[in-house]
């Protein structure tokens, strides 16, 4: 991740905005999985290609979404009764 931040650092450094633009569309979309091109369509303002890599491999790396052929979904649940019985080992 550092390694892709710096080779993109003075080019294509996203701002915290545009981070919480693109993951405040990720947690609220009505679909499970969405490709890169319809977000790109559902985002407020457009975002360059670049900069959304690097946000989308950050928001990967700290486990929010998973990126897979198919597509981007948002897999991050701050549910503190899951984070509990994860943490216990209880069986849903």
């Amino acid at each position: 991740m550092q390694q892709l931040l710096q080779e993109h650092k003075l080019e294509h450094s996203p701002t915290l905005n545009t981070v919480l633009m693109v993951e405040d569309v990720l947690k609220t979309m009505d679909e499970s999985v969405i490709t890169i091109p319809q977000l790109k369509l559902r985002l407020p303002r457009q975002v360059n290609h670049n900069t959304l890599m690097v946000v989308l491999q950050y928001l990967e790396d700290s486990g929010k979404i998973a990126m897979t052929l198919k597509g981007i979904t948002w897999i991050h649940n701050t549910n503190p009764n899951l984070r509990k019985a994860i943490a216990a080992g209880l069986e849903l």
